[in-house]
């Protein structure tokens, strides 16, 4: 694998480093809430599992599974939900976690959804935010890191299911996905 890594954005210590700054926002403004995290699986669910651990707050978890990829490298723009989640959201705060913003179409798509669904609020995390590819219109909450518009794996992140294992934020090299 480390020889499809054309180079690394952000080692292992940093990414820790950065969700645990992160988990220190969202308990400062969300705490006291009755909060369901909400993770958008697969590629939030490294986040979200290391986020939910630095809280000292009791938080729902679930999880929603959507695509808009369909191995490809770039979005199709048409959201499809694979894995809906379980619980009522009505009346609640939602706390959206998720890899990457990109486009920015699952998570308007999100957004919408949860609020027609009486989300009391809905809030946006990310690892990582594409602000050069984005195509709607969408505020982000709590962000990692912004990155240039190169296609990265690791931390959960993939090119066609693979990478996600790797504990680093790297460029994949264009030979491995043209």
């Amino acid at each position: 694998m480390e020889n499809s890594i054309a180079k690394i954005l952000y080692n292992e210590e940093q990414i820790k480093t950065r969700v645990k700054e992160m988990a220190q926002e969202i308990t400062k403004d969300l705490m006291g809430d009755d909060l369901i995290v909400l993770t958008v699986l697969k590629g939030g669910a490294m986040l979200s599992a290391d986020l939910v651990r630095c809280f000292d707050f009791p938080v729902t978890l679930d999880y929603i599974a959507v695509s808009s990829y369909y191995s490809g490298t770039v979005s199709t723009g048409n959201v499809q939900i694979k894995k809906d989640t379980d619980i009522n959201i009505n009346g609640k705060r939602v706390l959206i976690v998720e890899d990457i913003v990109d486009s920015g179409n699952t998570l308007a798509h999100l957004k919408e959804l949860f609020k027609l669904r009486g989300a009391k609020d809905v809030k946006i995390c990310t690892l990582l935010n594409k602000p050069a590819r984005r195509v709607a219109e969408i505020k982000v909450d709590y962000i990692g890191f912004e990155i240039p518009d190169e296609f990265v794996v690791g931390y959960g992140l993939d090119y066609n299911q693979l990478y996600r294992n790797l504990p680093y934020i790297g460029v994949l090299k264009p030979e491995v996905y043209a």
